[in-house]
């Protein structure tokens, strides 16, 4: 422990360095525009797993974005951990909301990390944590440390629903075989208590489009002769909930895993405080499902969200028009047993039915992926809560994310691994919105804990 230590603090302002020239590159996969950008910084995650000590490097070509691949294999007999992380980030706007431009990071003080953050789009969200991973690599390698095999798996499309990733996964099963799976894409409770994330739930995305008359209109001419498709939009949308916040869409709730009371009582030992939370987010109460609390809410029970809606005219001043159409985006988070194809197409049966007469209706399902369970008995999260235990001085609790990452169903599915999701990141890390950063002392706690992890992970293994 004492060695790994002093070696980050030797090389801390190196390793601060790197991060910060990879998050000034914008790899958002959600818009072309970026694509050189998404190249570029493929490129760059190459070298730096060529630097830390990988044996072979290479960048994957796939339908879509590049996937970096590298691994060092030094006793094919001994246990392999497969590492996943993405390189791709979410896009930047409202940049007007940002207090320093999101691909020029920096570095500022606040009351959570006294150490310091970097800001910076991609900082938590996963260029940050991501590259923790690299840098193990490189500490256990310079020290002669490394106890088994080790292999990188680093995409660029987690952002817009890895579909390359699915492609090259079912393509390469013997390439990426592995023993455990090992992410880092999550958080943990805080900086004084850890947490491992053993659930995570599914995700069904989709946007819809409402379409009225074949033009827009006036206002004042046709105003309540005609249907108006934002007004039509906003009903539909609102009718999705009761009014105890549960989904109205017929068979939803069908194959949802209920936990018991014993289990709710278990997640319920994880410290939260309600107006803490409440002041972090400037909010006056609570909202949500009706008999579950805050934490139950948004992890263990499914949700629908409108992530976008437009239509119309939203310029500067006043233009009276009825819209030709009017459109959203909706995600939906799942659970246990729920599949997202089959809830895809549950939402799609019922928010066409509901359309009244004067407007059509398509739904455009985007992406999805199914919820994940991670059993707290294996031996990876043994050995990621001793490595936790070690570096911080108390076990991690267990706890599920409201969170998804489609590709941990796929990963057990395709390679049939179990993943450990080793997160470092706070809540309050604000990813995917204005302002994300990655605290100093969290980039380093995971450069220090990650490499105990391989070392008990091999320790049980035998």
């Amino acid at each position: 422990m004492e060695n790994i230590k002093a070696y980050i603090q030797e090389h801390k302002d190196r390793f601060i360095n790197e991060l910060i020239e990879l998050l000034k590159m914008p790899s958002v996969s959600a818009n072309p525009a970026f694509s050189l950008d998404i190249i570029n910084t493929a490129a760059a995650v190459k070298a730096s797993l060529e630097k830390a000590g990988c044996d072979f490097v290479e960048i994957c070509d796939t339908p879509g974005n590049p996937i970096v691949y590298g691994e060092k294999i030094i006793d094919p007999n001994l246990p392999t951990i497969l590492v996943y992380g993405h390189y791709d980030v979410q896009p930047a706007d409202p940049v007007e909301l940002w207090t320093s431009p999101p691909f020029e990071p920096v570095i500022k003080k606040t009351e959570t990390h006294p150490d310091g953050a970097i800001f910076a789009r991609g900082a938590c969200d996963d260029k940050g944590q991501m590259y923790m991973h690299v840098k193990a690599l490189e500490y256990m390698v310079q020290s002669n440390t490394l106890p088994c095999n080790v292999k990188f798996m680093i995409e660029g499309e987690e952002e817009i629903g890895s579909k390359s990733l699915s492609w090259f996964v079912e393509r390469n099963q013997e390439k990426l075989k592995n023993d455990v799976i090992l992410i880092s894409d999550t958080g943990m409770i805080s900086n004084q208590q850890p947490s491992i994330t053993t659930g995570l739930r599914g995700l069904s995305y989709v946007e819809v489009e409402v379409t009225g008359p074949n033009r827009d209109l006036h206002s004042g001419l046709y105003g309540g002769a005609v249907a108006n498709p934002i007004n039509i939009l906003a009903k539909m949308i609102a009718s999705l909930h009761d009014e105890d916040n549960h989904i109205t869409i017929p068979g939803f709730y069908d194959n949802v895993a209920e936990l018991s009371l014993e289990e709710r009582a278990e997640m319920a030992k994880a410290p939260f405080n309600l107006d803490n939370y409440k002041k972090a987010l400037d909010l006056n109460d609570i909202y949500g499902e009706k008999g579950y609390n805050t934490n139950e809410r948004n992890s263990i029970r499914p949700t629908l969200d409108v992530n976008g809606i437009w239509g119309g005219y939203t310029g500067e001043g006043a233009k009276t028009v009825i819209a030709s159409k009017a459109f959203a985006k909706i995600s939906m988070r799942l659970v246990p047993n729920q599949d997202w194809e089959q809830i895809t197409e549950l939402f799609t049966k019922h928010f066409i039915s509901i359309a009244p007469a004067g407007v059509t209706v398509k739904v455009k399902p985007h992406h999805g992926g199914q919820c994940y369970v991670t059993p707290t008995d294996s031996i990876g999260y043994k050995a990621a809560n001793m490595a936790y235990t070690e570096t911080f001085g108390v076990p991690a609790i267990p706890v599920r994310s409201g969170g998804s990452i489609p590709i941990v169903a796929l990963f057990e599915k395709e390679l049939k691994s179990k993943t450990i999701l080793m997160g470092f990141g706070l809540d309050s890390d604000a990813i995917h919105s204005p302002n994300e950063h990655f605290g100093i002392f969290n980039y380093l706690k995971g450069i220090e804990t990650i490499p105990l992890f391989y070392k008990y992970f091999v320790e049980l293994s035998k």
